[in-house]
């Protein structure tokens, strides 16, 4: 397993210092908090409904992977919400620039 890798390693990663129940506690914490903080430039003006509409699309599948992630953990879905946070964030700030550039 990756948190036991980890420990043996001597790292101190959340995982191996609080647990995997608090860690996907976490990821879904800080997940939510990341969807709705990514609805900030609409909200002050930054951006227009192009961004809000990625930002809810992309905000809502990541809260679906840590939700998914935390009530059956394993490995696979571990990496599957590790590549998609990856995706994610690409795809957020290329709808901010095609939003400001294209549409704004």
């Amino acid at each position: 397993c990756a948190a036991c890798t980890l420990a043996s390693a001597g790292l101190p990663m959340l995982p191996v210092v609080r647990g995997r129940e608090y860690t996907l506690r976490s990821i879904l914490a800080y997940t939510v908090a990341l969807a709705l903080i990514s609805l900030m430039p609409f909200a002050i003006g930054m951006s227009g409904w192009l961004y809000l509409v990625a930002a809810v699309l992309l905000g809502a599948k990541f809260i679906d992977h840590a939700w998914r992630l935390w009530r059956h953990y394993s490995d696979p879905a571990a990496r599957r919400a590790f590549r998609y946070s990856i995706v994610y964030l690409s795809l957020l700030f290329a709808a901010l620039l095609l939003d400001h550039h294209f549409v704004g």
